[in-house]
């Protein structure tokens, strides 16, 4: 049996560098206080929370000598400004990339235009951004794009982690809605190349291995595609989810995870795919 990783998998270097923020408040100021779950991954919640952070609903429930983490999905301009308020102390984790998203969509609206952002209703990001605009609609897929009503000038961003396929058809179909319509291609680029990896690893390999939590879309999305183009592809949270049969007659196994999977956990799943395979080590794909 051959192991292929792709190279791209696991953390995107906004998670990452979000998570090792996270950690180092909690280190120097004993507790760090955040509004949701850092990242959509179990296991990682767990390990930060015995490290000291603590996830609140509101500002009100964050201690004033102790610092609020704004985290890399993005934060709602009324949420900074109530902690300003407070003086508290801000530590802010936003991924400079969905930071270039609140940006676009400002530019945008200061143009005129009716502002829609593609990407998944009530997802932490998408909440963030469409907090920097007034009255945004937001579009999850074709069906609610031919929903649409015309209109003269408006303006498209899109969710960071959406799947380019989905952002195409419902651009598609909006060009029919809006006369002056203009689009920026808001998809970060860690999501555009393990999109593209897992595309072409899942057409080379007999099994395809996705690892990520069930709540995160980012790591569903990549097994959609990766089931699109091999039926024998799986999912899994943690490496005991691994079943041998999945792998008793594959030659070539590929491995790819979601944005907010951690490198230990990635680790564990190809420990326990060589023990199965007996397989001395992995090959990096991409």
């Amino acid at each position: 049996m051959k192991i292929l990783v792709a190279k791209d998998a696991g953390y995107c270097f906004g998670v990452r560098d979000a998570v090792n923020l996270a950690y180092d408040t909690a280190k120097d100021h004993g507790e760090v206080y955040m509004l949701g779950t850092i990242v959509h991954n179990e296991k990682v919640v767990e390990d930060l929370s015995k490290a000291g952070t603590k996830v609140v609903d509101k500002i009100d429930e964050v201690p004033k000598d102790k610092p609020i983490l704004f985290r890399a999905h993005g934060t709602a301009p009324t949420v900074w400004d109530k902690a300003k308020n407070k003086n508290l102390n801000i530590i802010d984790a936003t991924c400079p990339l969905v930071i270039e998203i609140h940006d676009e969509i400002k530019k945008l609206e200061a143009e005129g235009r009716r502002t829609i952002i593609i990407g998944d209703h009530g997802h932490d990001e998408v909440v963030g951004i469409a907090a920097q605009v007034e009255n945004p609609i937001i579009l999850a897929n074709v069906e609610e794009a031919k929903a649409l009503r015309k209109m003269k000038k408006a303006g498209v961003v899109s969710q960071s982690t959406q799947m380019i396929e989905n952002v195409q058809e419902i651009i598609n179909v909006i060009m029919t809605k809006v006369f002056d319509l203009r689009f920026v291609n808001t998809i970060c680029f860690p999501t555009k190349r393990n999109q593209s990896q897992i595309k072409e690893l899942a057409k080379q390999c007999d099994v395809m291995i996705v690892i990520g939590s069930f709540t995160s879309a980012n790591s569903k999305r990549l097994t959609a595609l990766a089931k699109e183009r091999n039926e024998n592809s799986y999912q899994v949270a943690t490496a005991d989810e691994i079943e041998p049969r999945w792998l008793k007659q594959a030659e070539t196994v590929g491995v790819s995870a979601g944005a907010s999977t951690p490198d230990n956990i990635i680790n564990d799943v190809l420990t326990k795919i060589k023990e199965i395979g007996k397989v001395p080590e992995e090959m990096i794909y991409g």
